[in-house]
């Protein structure tokens, strides 16, 4: 089990890119760094850079296939203006070797009184695998993938089989084009609409009257992530949801309030950070920080474990091909 943990633990690489030029440097990184989270959402990395220097931290593999991205994507630039549509066609023609991580990720099944839940994509697969390894692990990746519902899964096993005495459900309470301000209620009520994926997946695994009288007797507890300043959860089972809107110095504190005998998953999508402008994303940084930490995980989700209808991924690709076409400037992530 110790070589398996080695494998699963995250991968980076270094990247230098020579010669060094500002202005080729500009169009690889395409404006407010596009072209960098185009590449991000496609493989499932982080990449940070300074100067010509780029770090890729992901999966193993992954990193070296996205490696290799940038630096055919920096020869590109010698003749070339790149877009969208040009790193989509260069990422396109990139196979990932996706060997690596079937080998790692068994076939993990989660057993609630309901059923049994399991991961369908590799990525799935070693997500559960690093969920049961690990005391801290963190899900990254876009909407759909499985990542949160795995997660309350997971919590909702523990807490069955005695792993854990309660779950704490944590989402930071950020705007995301709405006015909490507007919405009736206290601040426990304004982030309640915004749990609604985690209730629906507690509401599948344990039947609503059950996760009713859990709530009463706060077994299962909703916790907005300002009201975590000062506890300590011991035997716990907690989930950081949306992850993405914490700030480096909420990261900071909710990571740190984990006693003896908790677990906690965090969830986010990098590429989708609802923070004020010139505010950096505490997911982010903490992908750096804590990356090559014993006992904390991350995985690396893409497009490509997205779940859902498969109208959904048809549904993506049209917006996606639209948005190329577009005139009109993108929105900020």
């Amino acid at each position: 089990m110790a070589a398996a943990r080695d494998k699963i633990h995250p991968a980076a690489v270094e990247v230098e890119l020579e010669p060094v030029s500002h202005d080729r440097l500009a169009n690889l990184c395409g404006p407010l760094d596009e072209h960098l989270r185009q590449i991000e959402r496609n493989l499932g990395v982080e990449i940070n850079n300074r100067g010509n220097r780029f770090r890729v931290i992901g999966t193993a593999g992954i990193v070296d296939v996205a490696g290799r991205a940038l630096r055919d994507l920096y020869a590109a630039t010698t003749n070339d203006l790149l877009n969208a549509e040009k790193v989509h066609a260069l990422l396109e023609s990139l196979h990932t070797d996706t060997a690596t991580i079937e080998a790692i990720a068994s076939e993990r099944t989660i057993q609630t009184r309901r059923g049994k839940v399991r991961g369908r994509s590799p990525n799935q697969r070693l997500y559960l695998e690093n969920i049961q390894t690990h005391g801290i692990s963190f899900g990254i990746g876009p909407a759909g993938t499985g990542k949160t519902y795995l997660a309350v899964a997971c919590a909702v096993a523990a807490l069955e089989q005695d792993r854990a005495r309660r779950i704490v459900l944590v989402r930071p309470a950020v705007e995301a084009g709405e006015k909490l301000g507007f919405l009736p209620g206290d601040i426990v009520q304004k982030v309640d609409p915004y749990l609604r994926p985690l209730y629906d997946a507690l509401y599948e695994m344990l039947g609503f009257e059950p996760v009713a009288s859990l709530m009463e007797r706060s077994v299962i507890e909703v916790a907005p992530l300002a009201f975590m300043r000062g506890r300590t959860l011991n035997d716990s089972f907690v989930i950081l949801d949306e992850a993405q809107n914490t700030t480096v110095e909420q990261m900071k504190m909710f990571l740190t309030r984990i006693g003896f005998g908790s677990i906690a998953v965090i969830t986010g999508d990098i590429t989708q950070v609802d923070l004020p402008q010139g505010r950096r994303s505490g997911l982010r940084h903490v992908i750096d920080v804590l990356s090559e930490e014993e006992g904390i995980s991350f995985t690396f989700f893409t497009a490509a474990d997205v779940v859902r209808h498969p109208l959904v991924a048809r549904i993506l690709n049209a917006y996606e091909r639209h948005e190329k076409k577009s005139d009109y400037p993108r929105e900020k992530d």
